[in-house]
């Protein structure tokens, strides 16, 4: 099941309307592109499902160890500069960005943009869709980035101001200067 993407050119959702939309929808998960589209986004089977949760213990793990930021979950929505509220499959804050947001912002929408985000690709997903959203975290300041892509035995590797270099699984990747310490062994993840 890929997301469904309405059009709602003449209709102009304010932050607060989109944010009531998500509440009084939870069952449902929603992001917003900068063009205004809504996207309806399905649920993920089991196999991505447990993917994705292994990718966020092990990233939690790590920030449990270093104490250097925050993770966040799928289940989160970021308002990004370029006007669209995104919800990578994981996310990471470096601590003192966090923790200079309002307990307002913090209790809502944060707006911010991640340091560092994942994006798990499942089966049914579409590639081209994912990798413009990658294209538009890095544009909007996310400093890392990993497209995982086990149908195709890749992972893409977005940084800020350079070409997506991609390798090919299994392999291992670091959080480089941004998470160190920080390694993930993508042979788990196949």
């Amino acid at each position: 099941m890929t997301p469904l993407a309405l059009n709602l050119d003449t209709i102009d959702l304010t932050d607060e309307q989109f944010y009531q939309l998500c509440q009084n929808n939870r069952e449902l998960q929603f992001e917003r592109t900068p063009k205004g589209e809504l996207i309806i986004m399905p649920p993920v089977g089991g196999e991505s499902g447990n993917r994705e949760a292994d990718l966020i213990i092990d990233l939690g793990i790590w920030n449990r160890q270093t104490g250097l930021g925050y993770t966040f979950s799928s289940s989160t929505v970021f308002k990004l500069p370029n006007g669209a509220n995104r919800s990578p499959d994981c996310a990471w804050i470096k601590r003192e960005r966090w923790e200079a947001l309002t307990p307002e912002q913090r209790r809502k929408f944060p707006p911010i943009v991640p340091d560092f985000v994942i994006e798990l690709t499942s089966a049914t997903d579409n590639l081209e869709m994912l990798r413009s959203k990658m294209g538009e975290y890095r544009d909007v300041g996310v400093q890392l980035g990993w497209l995982i892509n086990p149908q195709q035995q890749q992972v893409e590797i977005y940084r800020q101001g350079q070409e997506v270099a991609v390798r090919n699984l299994p392999t291992e990747l670091s959080g480089e200067n941004l998470l160190p310490g920080f390694r993930l062994r993508l042979s788990r993840y196949l």
